[in-house]
């Protein structure tokens, strides 16, 4: 019994720990994303295209197209400025795992069991910035792939927020919930490149 009660009071005091440990890495990323516009440009822009796929006047559908490709370059240019930002400031700082209590371990972890948000961002920047690049001839058919991978590109890049801040268990969560996307499935949507660089930096030993 005391034993157990031991094992309890010391569970508990981790999680506390875990949860003040998350709510300094919320105040840090909030901090960073304060300058920009980052969220409310996403959900426009999500909210934009589904407004687009459903329009059925090809013309205004085109109209609606062209307002959301100065959203996306928008997006784009404050999403590369971000990853910059973060560049500027410690590697302890930006430190991240896959294991549950990441937010309270992670600086704790040696370096094969640890990724670095800073290098999340900066293939997040570079998929956003590929996605709303686009041909002068683009396709209808095609401007709606870029719309769906782009979608995905910013998801994923929401997700990383989320477990850097919480745990990569809770922002998957998070992903389904809100989204009703399972986290493998936004990682096989986004483009070949950003899949390629996401996967080499998460694939670690736990």
């Amino acid at each position: 019994m005391e034993i157990f009660s031991i094992v309890f009071m010391l569970g508990l005091a981790a999680m506390v720990l875990n949860a003040n440990a998350q709510r300094k890495r919320l105040a840090f990323l909030a901090g960073h994303l304060r300058p920009y516009q980052i969220e409310k440009q996403m959900e426009s822009l999500i909210d934009g295209y589904l407004r687009a796929l459903g329009e059925s006047d090809p013309v205004r559908q085109q109209q609606v197209w062209g307002t959301l490709s100065t959203i996306e370059q928008s997006l784009s240019d404050q999403v590369a400025r971000l990853a910059q930002d973060l560049h500027r400031v410690d590697a302890t700082q930006t430190r991240m795992s896959g294991v549950p209590l990441q937010a309270l371990l992670a600086d704790k972890l040696p370096d094969s069991s640890v990724l670095d948000l800073r290098a999340l961002m900066e293939v997040h920047a570079q998929g956003v910035a590929a996605s709303a690049r686009h041909p002068d001839d683009e396709t209808p058919e095609a401007r709606k792939q870029r719309a769906f991978m782009m979608t995905a590109e910013l998801m994923l890049m929401q997700h990383s927020c989320h477990w850097f801040c919480r745990s990569l268990a809770l922002a998957s969560a998070r992903l389904q919930a809100k989204h009703n996307t399972p986290y493998r499935q936004v990682v096989a949507s986004v483009s070949q490149a950003t899949r390629q660089a996401y996967t080499r930096l998460t694939s670690f030993p736990l």
